[in-house]
């Protein structure tokens, strides 16, 4: 999707002198899948550009027309904006009138950041209807300017729907040490009176004589207005970058955001929760809905403004269990925010530029590894199988492509072909125009190739997926985060099953979900605790899915641990496949083992970590068999303990397996609810109809 960004005339888009709108666009460019695809466009007489995809237009003023016309007339006219998919418009309701007056018949987001009712272009009730028909969609950076804009206008459930919420956001430091939060009091903004810098100002000099150890940070000017406080810890530091700005939050321990005017939003409120200050506001506008936890003033005065920052000076406690609690539970980041704006764009993308959808029914070109190769024994295991049984089922289109498989078909003196995929792939395409390309585990597709599915279809949504784990510490887990990020700027969503947060705290993966391992009655096919199993306890593992056999002198996590266990089991019997020399089992053999156990054990890889699971899980509890999981991969806020059984340690493990072994009734009580439990939030529909949706760009949730 090309995307050109119009800027109100006059707006800065530099680092010199960037207002609110400059600093939210370069954020949300900056984070955007689209970012190669966008350009920005406004005019500014600054050098310092925010952004290498800014246009500075220039255009020859005439005193009898209104320059802003002009203004849009030149983009227009001189830009090659009608070559672009979306124009996105801030802050000028009439510019919107001007594109459409001048036959401009593309997409158009229309973003408001100050309150409607106070701009030409929206002021009347006419106005507002012009802009709800003219635009896609109208964002507005606090729900207080979208009811100022709703004030007594009446529309309809679809283009109430058009009408959406995108707060303004700010980068949230990775960490914060509040140790090194100084005795700062800081107000960042215009000082004026609107602001209420004159307030802010009397109350702060009562204070810094009162503390002797505080000190008053200001930044910001107003040429327009002057105000003048005078006191040697009372520093004015001017106008400063957004950069400086931030350093200074960081060291901040008060911050005051006390505006007479309705803001409609605040973005220093924002910064300053970002930085994990203790926050004090007006309750004005949309300020509120800036903090998560703060002091809001009731009455808006000289003596309550001091009141509340000597209340937080002399409650220490307080004062930093507001500081970190504001920290803490921060969530509009400048990542955050850029998906809900993506989102939005996928919307318009998928209402109006996917030509092949037809109520919803996709054309998908599924590629993973079908395993030809390994005369089909990972069937039972395929994600990827059940996946394209959930598209088909859900009334999707499929076509599958095993890449390795073909690769393998293809090498030409036993070296690799990759280059013939890329044809087959490219061509394929072409004949089939699918609307979504997902692949999973695939090391033969190359970027440029997904650069010109790109380049052939500009609407094509592509994703990614991948079952491996991604826990700190296991070696394996630095390869597939590789693999995650090399496609990470040409994919509109990749999956994995591992929790998020655990990648997001090293590694800034953008767009990225969760998804667990699927089961399919096609192939999870048995309820085991209405059989009679001779064996108590399964486990099976290999050293690879396409090796097959063991590889000699391996060692992992899992050997140590099935050790140690072992030595604890006397009287149970178990049944260990890729253990003590035993083969790994695959297919009909894995289920012929399989069925002959009551119990099994879901031991992966790794150190347990937060929903990660390999794929045996969907084998065990989907066939019915009692299945043992360790605590700390926080599964238990999927299933209950009634559902499967959770253990803290090896001997607590033993001790639930001989219980279990002696008291069936409720060992099939357990099973079969943790059974029915997985297929009806896992099977494969639900778990494709998600993908779908997170792909699209929908609000979705996979289990809460």
């Amino acid at each position: 999707m090309d995307i050109a960004i119009i800027l109100p005339y006059k707006e800065n888009f530099s680092r010199e002198y960037a207002g609110a709108v400059s600093l939210f666009v370069n954020d949300m460019c900056n984070n955007s899948l689209y970012k190669k695809n966008i350009k920005i466009l406004g005019s500014t007489n600054y050098k310092k550009i925010l952004s290498k995809s800014y246009i500075n237009i220039k255009f020859k003023k005439n005193f009898f027309k209104s320059t802003n016309l002009e203004y849009v007339k030149s983009i227009v006219k001189n830009y090659e904006i009608k070559k672009y998919d979306l124009i996105e418009l801030h802050n000028r309701p009439l510019y919107v009138t001007y594109l459409r007056n001048l036959n401009f018949t593309k997409n158009i987001i229309f973003y408001f950041h100050n309150d409607p009712l106070s701009m030409n272009g929206s002021k009347t009730l006419d106005s507002r209807k012009y802009l709800v028909k003219n635009c896609n969609f109208i964002l507005f950076n606090s729900n207080w300017s979208k009811k100022r804009f709703l004030d007594n206008l009446n529309l309809s459930s679809s283009e109430i729907k058009k009408l959406k919420v995108v707060y303004q956001s700010s980068e949230k430091p990775k960490n914060i040490d509040f140790t090194k939060k100084r005795k700062i009091i800081t107000f960042v903004g215009k000082l004026n009176k609107a602001k209420g810098y004159d307030l802010f100002g009397k109350a702060t000099i009562k204070i810094l004589n009162k503390h002797k150890d505080w000190k008053a940070n200001i930044v910001g000017d107003e040429p327009r207005e002057k105000i003048n406080f005078s006191h040697n810890r009372f520093i004015k530091h001017g106008f400063l970058e957004y950069k400086k700005t931030q350093n200074i939050l960081k060291k901040t321990s008060i911050s005051v955001i006390c505006s007479r005017w309705n803001e409609p939003l605040g973005r220093s409120s924002l910064e300053s929760s970002a930085n994990g200050c203790a926050v004090i506001i007006s309750n004005r506008g949309g300020l509120r809905e800036t903090i998560t936890n703060g002091v809001i003033l009731k009455n808006l005065s000289i003596n309550e403004l001091y009141e509340k920052i000597n209340y937080l000076i002399i409650n220490n406690k307080i004062r930093k269990k507001f500081q970190k609690l504001s920290y803490k539970n921060f969530y509009l980041t400048n990542l955050y925010v850029s998906n809900l704006l993506d989102n939005i764009r996928k919307e318009i993308l998928f209402k109006s530029n996917i030509f092949n959808i037809n109520k919803n029914k996709l054309r998908i070109l599924n590629i993973y590894n079908i395993g030809q190769k390994a005369n089909h024994r990972i069937y039972n295991i395929s994600i990827g199988k059940k996946f394209t049984n959930g598209f088909i089922r859900n009334n999707h289109d499929v076509i599958e492509i095993s890449d390795r498989d073909f690769v393998r078909q293809n090498r030409k003196f036993g070296i690799s072909n990759t280059a013939k995929f890329d044809e087959y792939l490219l061509e394929t395409f072409k004949n089939y125009n699918p609307d979504l390309v997902f692949f999973g585990h695939s090391e033969n597709i190359h970027r440029k190739t997904l650069q010109n599915l790109k380049e052939i279809n500009k609407k094509i949504l592509i994703s990614q997926w991948n079952e491996d784990p991604m826990m700190q510490g296991l070696e394996d887990s630095k390869d597939n985060i590789k693999k995650l990020k090399k496609f990470e700027d040409l994919v509109d969503m990749s999956f994995i099953t591992t929790s998020p947060d655990v990648i997001k705290k090293k590694h800034n993966i953008k767009n990225l979900s969760f998804f667990f391992i699927p089961v399919d009655r096609n192939i999870e096919c048995f309820n085991v605790y209405n059989m009679k199993p001779k064996n108590d306890l399964f486990y099976a593992m290999s050293h690879g899915v396409n090796r097959g056999t063991l590889k000699r002198g391996k060692f992992d996590n899992r050997i140590k641990f099935l050790n140690k266990l072992t030595t604890y089991l006397e009287g149970i019997d178990y049944d260990f496949y890729g253990y003590e020399n035993v083969e790994p089992v695959w297919a009909d053999k894995f289920y012929k083992a399989l069925i002959e156990c009551k119990m099994g054990l879901n031991l992966s890889r790794g150190e347990p970590t937060k929903y990660y699971t390999s794929n045996r899980i969907a084998s065990l509890i989907g066939n019915g068999l009692l299945t043992f999981i360790d605590r700390k991969t926080e599964i238990d806020r999927i299933f209950n303990k009634n559902e499967v059984i959770f253990y803290n340690s090896i001997p607590d493990l033993a001790d639930k397996i001989r219980f279990y072994k002696t008291n069936e009734k409720s060992r099939i009580n357990i099973a079969k609810k943790g059974q029915k439990k997985y297929f009806k939030l896992f099977n494969e529909k639900n778990t494709s109809e998600y993908l779908v949706k997170k792909i699209l760009g929908k609000n979705i949730s996979l289990f809460y």
